[in-house]
C-alpha cells in the first residue's frame, strides 16, 4: 500500500458540496491499495502511521506520534498514487488494485487506525471528492509498504 501523509491543523473532504469527513489537528492520509496487498498490509501501514513521529515535542523537534498527541486522521482513497508515468505524458493506473479489493483494503486501513485509538474519518471510495487542508509545517511524507 502507498500513502501520502500530511500533518494538518485541519482537513476536510466534500462530496457534492457536503462534508463527509473532517479532522482537526492530525494527519490527512491519501491511501492507495496495490495488487498483492492484503488486510495484513493495511494493518501494517496503519500501525506505522500511528507510530511515526511527525509532531513537535516541547523542544520543537518532530518527536511525537499522532497517538501521543491525541490527533485525528482523515483517510481518503486515491488510486492515482499508483500512477506510472514512465511512458509518455498520460499516467497509467494498472499498478492500482482492482476497485473491489482496493475499497475493502481502504476500509480495513481506516478501521485499523480506529482500532489503534485514532479518531478516524474517511472520504467516499470512488467518489469525486474535494479535499481541503491546512498543511502544518509543511510536513508531507510518503509511506510505501514495499519500501519499509
Amino acid at each position: 500500500m502507498r500513502a501520502l501523509v500530511q500533518r494538518v491543523t485541519e482537513a476536510q473532504v466534500q462530496v457534492d458540496g457536503k462534508t463527509v469527513g473532517a479532522c482537526g489537528p492530525g494527519l490527512l492520509t491519501l491511501v492507495c491499495a496495490m495488487p498483492g496487498d492484503t488486510p495484513d498490509t493495511a494493518s501494517t501501514l496503519a500501525t506505522k502511521l500511528s507510530k511515526i513521529r511527525l509532531f513537535k515535542d516541547e523542544a520543537g523537534r518532530m518527536n511525537l506520534s499522532v497517538l501521543q498527541t491525541g490527533g485525528a486522521a482523515l483517510v481518503v482513497s486515491q488510486f492515482t498514487l499508483a500512477a506510472d508515468t514512465s511512458r509518455g505524458n498520460r499516467p497509467g493506473f494498472s499498478n492500482a488494485a482492482n476497485p473491489q479489493e482496493a475499497e475493502a483494503l481502504y476500509l480495513h486501513f481506516a478501521q485499523a487506525l480506529r482500532d489503534l485509538g485514532i479518531d478516524t474519518q474517511t472520504g467516499v471510495f470512488g467518489a469525486d471528492m474535494a479535499v481541503s487542508l491546512v498543511n502544518d509545517g509543511p510536513v508531507t511524507i510518503w509511506l510505501d509498504t514495499e519500501h519499509k
